[in-house]
């Protein structure tokens, strides 16, 4: 989450405030009454849907209705939402491509319909034939509701009928929602170590695994949205409905969810509903002919910086395909829940270009608010808790809208969790700009804990975006050149290595345990993946050297990167033991900025941290809040991780001495060496 604001902003709204709400009569304050508004604009048309013919449950299952239908006695029926077309056709396989033979229909409020009859031996539309849609005569297009596209004589994306014999059947329910969410972010294409793009199966059979054993309870798929560019890294979607191709079939990612499934495994789907590629051979660009239909026309349907569409959240079929696309692949392909994109672009009439937010409620609250997106944001939060009750829904959201991690009920906007974007910044920030010995301990806090009160958010220290080309990693950015000469077991001692072992297991840790209540890593940067991410294009003479995850250094016992991932899967045990991101924020009783120590008190546990670069401390005294007996569960510093050993987990222990300390009831003294992390548990 971005913006400077106090995560103790007096005019922030309160949880019980909000609930009571649309109750309270007379004076409003003006946010108050724009969240009424807000919640009245989203009401009123979710009632309206109800109304309509078939109520929600049809108007979101616009994938029944839209498309190649197959009906029972063989024939298909073939339905596109077209307003500005002239003409509509289908060519394909199933006709020896005569562009004229089969004409759709016009129907009222720009519908077009095609009956097409069943022939010997059942469809005529077969499984993998290969179809095309022609608008005004001249203009090839893909349907947006395809559910298989594949590239066909060049780049250029093609439909192809997917319609197997015996489609696969998932065997395991869903998991029920993790009360402690700790995600790994992953990418299908780039989860094998070869230069090449990876299959679902493939990862499936081994990436599944490492997740499970690292300790992580759910995954984040991204770029799986059909995207005909591969280098847009799956946000540049051009078939919505289609699962990308590039990795294998429809069938082929059912079984890898319900492979994620059988392993307890929650699975979220990067959803992009933000924007839309400007491809028109093989995306929704002008689909009819136009430069409006799913878009808004004009300067407002663009966005200049991503290069793309932008939807008209006004337009009932606009709103029908979106919601539909999540219940499709609610339904389809049993996603547990969705990371929502591009949340700051939607919300604003500004997209978020060129604007920082302070947190004064008038960027919230103002014009420059895009209402009706919005609005569809909470009918897409709405909708998928009530299909689900296990859903989970996430924000990628820089700027803070208040009550956006709060129920539509309340006035919110329905989210679950928001991504707390300003975390990572500070990390690279630090190691960028500034030295070690400069770090403070206070704007490191400050970043962790800045976020509203009752509304979740996920923690991070890097995802995908600080792992592209052009930034870094921050293993990367810690050791840079030595990871390729000082990362054997063997070879001599580096103070760049050891340093960079040191802080990125505690900046880990600490964002893990007091950034958030849920934790997000992407793939391979738990074990310090080294060098950037960039995947095949123009500027690379289309290499997959940097798109890949080179699991063979994790697993060689004679380098350095065991460590960090025996540290991040230790750190997801202790969490799932503890359970510090389901319980309350963490209370920081010390950030001292010249001896560099933070100590904080979460889910029982008492968290030590000693940034500084050479300074050790023996008998520091830190504050807890409950006296007893307390032992070391987990150390930075072990030789477990590639530290020196100073102190090792499951050692002496450390008796409370009835001294209150730092805003606690009691205390203990403790030995905290330079650059080390300490986890503390009651023993008694």
């Amino acid at each position: 989450m971005g913006g400077n604001y106090s995560a103790m902003d007096p005019m922030d709204v309160s949880v019980p405030d909000l609930a009571k709400l649309f109750e309270r009569d007379g004076y409003l304050k003006p946010y108050e009454r724009e969240i009424r508004r807000r919640y009245g604009c989203f009401k009123d048309l979710w009632e309206r849907i109800e109304t309509w013919d078939g109520g929600l449950d049809a108007f979101t299952t616009g994938y029944r209705y839209f498309g190649p239908q197959f009906n029972s006695d063989g024939s298909v029926t073939w339905r596109e939402w077209a307003p500005g077309a002239h003409t509509l056709h289908l060519q394909g396989e199933f006709n020896g491509w005569n562009s004229k033979s089969h004409p759709f229909k016009k129907l009222e409020y720009g519908k077009w319909e095609l009956h097409i009859p069943a022939v010997a031996g059942g469809y005529a539309l077969k499984h993998g034939s290969r179809v095309q849609l022609i608008v005004n005569e001249h203009l090839y297009r893909v349907s947006p509701w395809a559910s298989y596209v594949k590239p066909f004589e060049g780049f250029t994306y093609q439909q192809f009928i997917y319609k197997p014999e015996q489609p696969y059947q998932f065997k395991h329910p869903k998991v029920d929602r993790p009360k402690s969410l700790r995600i790994y972010e992953s990418h299908v294409g780039i989860a094998t170590p070869e230069g090449r793009v990876g299959t679902y199966t493939e990862f499936k059979d081994n990436v599944l695994p490492r997740i499970k054993k690292q300790g992580y309870n759910a995954i984040q798929l991204m770029a799986i949205m059909e995207h005909a560019y591969y280098a847009s890294f799956g946000y540049q979607v051009t078939s919505f409905f289609a699962a990308s191709s590039r990795y294998g079939t429809p069938c082929e990612l059912k079984q890898l969810i319900d492979r994620a499934h059988e392993m307890g495994l929650y699975v979220l789907l990067d959803v992009v509903h933000s924007h839309a590629s400007k491809n028109t051979l093989d995306g929704l660009n002008e689909f009819d002919g136009t430069n409006a239909c799913y878009f808004h026309d004009g300067p407002r349907g663009t966005h200049t910086l991503w290069d793309s569409r932008l939807f008209n959240y006004s337009e009932t079929e606009v709103l029908r395909f979106l919601l539909s696309n999540l219940r499709w692949y609610q339904e389809e392909y049993q996603f547990d829940g969705f990371r929502f994109d591009g949340v700051t672009s939607m919300l604003y009439h500004s997209r978020g270009i060129g604007q920082g937010f302070s947190g004064h409620y008038d960027e919230y609250y103002g014009l420059n608010v895009d209402t009706e997106a919005l609005v569809y944001l909470m009918l897409a939060n709405e909708l998928v808790h009530k299909l689900d009750h296990r859903a989970i829904t996430i924000a990628e959201d820089v700027s803070g809208m208040p009550a956006s991690g709060r129920p539509v009920r309340e006035g919110g906007t329905g989210f679950d969790y928001r991504l707390g974007m300003a975390i990572p910044d500070m990390w690279i920030k630090l190691l960028k700009e500034e030295r070690d010995e400069d770090w403070k301990m206070g704007y490191i806090v400050h970043t962790l804990t800045n976020r509203r009160w009752m509304e979740g958010t996920v923690a991070y220290a890097e995802s995908h975006d600080q792992a592209l080309v052009g930034d870094k990693t921050i293993a990367f950015w810690l050791m840079d050149a030595a990871m390729y000469s000082h990362m054997s077991t063997l070879s001599e001692p580096s103070a760049v290595v050891e340093r960079g072992l040191a802080l990125h297991c505690i900046i880990r840790l600490i964002t893990h345990a007091l950034g958030g209540e849920a934790y997000l890593n992407f793939i391979g940067n738990e074990f310090g993946h080294p060098e950037w991410l960039d995947f095949p294009r123009a500027g690379n003479n289309s290499s997959y050297h940097y798109a890949r995850r080179q699991w063979n250094l994790v697993d060689d016992e004679l380098l350095k990167y065991k460590f960090l991932n025996e540290f991040d899967r230790d750190m997801n045990m202790l969490e799932e033991k503890h359970g510090w991101l389901r319980s309350d924020p963490g209370f920081v009783s010390c950030k001292h900025e010249g001896d560099k120590v933070i100590a904080f008190e979460r889910a029982g546990l008492l968290f030590v941290f000693n940034f500084h670069p050479s300074q050790s401390f023996t008998d520091y005294r830190v504050g807890v809040n409950v006296s007893g007996k307390y032992q070391a569960v987990l150390c930075s510093d072990s030789k477990k991780y590639g530290g020196f050993g100073r102190i090792e987990p499951e050692g002496e222990f450390h008796l409370t001495q009835n001294i209150p300390w730092g805003n606690r009831n009691d205390s203990i003294q403790v030995y905290i060496p330079c650059r080390t992390a300490i986890v503390y548990a009651r023993s008694d």
